[in-house]
């Protein structure tokens, strides 16, 4: 495989991590990261660089807060999407009856747990809820189904079934999400060897549409 010559030699216990991340990728997300440094703002003319195969909320600004969050945290963005999807369909200020709030959904105590103050602000909803995937998705090794239903009926309820839970809304809730990400694992690795993995895939993109134009 050509991309592999072009990695870094790393130290053969840190080199597995980025091969998965590296494949992971490439075979999930058609097109290239970009760091927050080199793109600092949301616009029409950038939604060209979006991955096209990642799906859109229908808000430019909106997609690039998503697929930033995912960046950051090491999500893939259309994992991101997915729950987002499920949760409120987009919708910035939904509530629900027990109280949670915004894109993600976010319950009070979820909310501050990973600091967002402010359920009704994209960004801090979408960054906090993306955290409490990739925490969820640690927790659960990589495991989809599971870091869903930790995420709908908390992880304490995962750990006391050994599984999913047997209700019938967090059940619904997993089926319905894995079917329209359509992967039942995602690679965990630190969020540092995730970037400099996404920096490998974007160079090797690069080259790649070089040669074809």
């Amino acid at each position: 495989m050509k991309l592999a010559r072009n990695i870094p030699h790393f130290r053969s216990f840190k080199f597995a991590p980025f091969l998965v991340i590296a494949f992971f990728f490439l075979t999930n997300i058609t097109g290239v990261f970009f760091s927050a440094v080199l793109a600092p703002s949301a616009s029409a003319a950038e939604a060209a660089t979006l991955p096209p195969d990642i799906p859109s909320s229908g808000d430019v600004d909106l997609d690039w807060i998503i697929f930033r969050a995912g960046e950051s945290e090491g999500v893939d963005p259309r994992f991101i999407h997915a729950v987002i999807w499920q949760e409120s369909k987009y919708e910035l200020h939904a509530v629900s009856g027990a109280g949670a709030r915004g894109l993600m959904q976010l319950m009070p105590a979820t909310a501050r747990r990973f600091g967002c103050t402010n359920p009704d602000d994209a960004a801090s909803n979408v960054k906090a809820g993306t955290k409490y995937l990739a925490w969820l998705l640690t927790r659960f090794n990589g495991d989809v189904a599971l870091a869903l239903a930790g995420y709908n009926a908390g992880e304490g309820s995962v750990d006391k079934y050994k599984g999913i839970p047997p209700y019938n809304e967090t059940q619904n809730y997993v089926h319905n999400i894995v079917a329209r990400y359509g992967k039942t694992f995602h690679p965990i690795v630190p969020i540092e060897e995730a970037r400099v993995a996404l920096e490998i895939l974007a160079k090797a993109n690069s080259a790649t549409s070089a040669v074809v134009q």
